[in-house]
C-alpha cells in the first residue's frame, strides 16, 4: 500500500538532487554535467546527497564563465 508513495517520493528526491546539483554546478564548478552525475549517484544515499549539495552551496563561485 505504501510502496507507490515511497517510490514517488524517492523519484522526486532523485530529480531534486540531480537538478539542484546541475544548477549549483553551473556557477560553482567548471563542469556542471559532472556535478549533476555525482549528484545523481549520491541521490541513492540521501545523507551523502544532502552533504554534497551543502558542499556545492558553500563553495566559492568558479572564475570560469
Amino acid at each position: 500500500m505504501y510502496l507507490p508513495i515511497l517510490i514517488t517520493i524517492f523519484i522526486l528526491f532523485l530529480v531534486f538532487v540531480t537538478v539542484s546539483a546541475y544548477r549549483l554546478g553551473k556557477n560553482k564548478t567548471e563542469n556542471a554535467r559532472t556535478a549533476a552525475m555525482i549528484g545523481f549517484v549520491l541521490a541513492f544515499f540521501p545523507p551523502f546527497a544532502l552533504v554534497y549539495l551543502l558542499i556545492l552551496l558553500l563553495k566559492n563561485d568558479s572564475a570560469i564563465v
